[in-house]
């Protein structure tokens, strides 16, 4: 968890920074150009800045998420997040492993991917046995849960 918090924060100072620095001064920039109607750095650097802003609301709201989250109250007997699962895909017979992570954490091509991805979300709550439909941009996918190892076994 820490690596998430501090990949928001360090994203955030960031923002930050362009808020009530560099934006100001663009935006002052802009306006000595004249006319704002029709001014198309002002615009910019206005829409630029509510962009920022709407990111900094996003990120806080993430960050306040992240902390919140109580490993001890994670399943201990399925999957969830922080959960490695090996999966025997039943169409090419083959098994794939893949780690359940936050959306910030995610890299589909390393085997870690999102709760909140289509595979991720249709794993939630499964334990080993199950079987599984996934509706995948390539059509969907037939699985079984072969192995799993949540949180606190790793």
């Amino acid at each position: 968890m820490e690596a998430i918090r501090k990949k928001i924060l360090t994203e955030l100072a960031q923002l930050e920074n362009e808020l009530r620095f560099l934006l100001p001064k663009e935006i002052q920039k802009a306006r000595e150009f004249g006319d704002l109607k029709e001014n198309a750095e002002y615009k910019a650097a206005v829409e630029r800045q509510k962009m920022v802003m709407a990111r900094v609301v996003q990120l806080s709201q993430r960050l306040s998420e992240v902390e919140s989250i109580d490993i001890s109250k994670i399943p201990t007997d399925s999957i969830a997040y922080g959960s490695k699962v090996v999966l025997y895909d039943l169409d090419t017979e083959e098994d794939i492993t893949y780690r359940l992570v936050t959306s910030e954490e995610s890299a589909p091509e390393n085997g870690l991917i999102s709760t909140v991805s289509p595979i991720g979300q249709s794993l939630m709550g499964k334990q080993e046995g199950d079987e599984i439909k996934v509706k995948t941009p390539k059509g969907w996918r037939n699985f079984e849960v072969k192995k799993l190892t949540t949180i606190h076994e790793q």
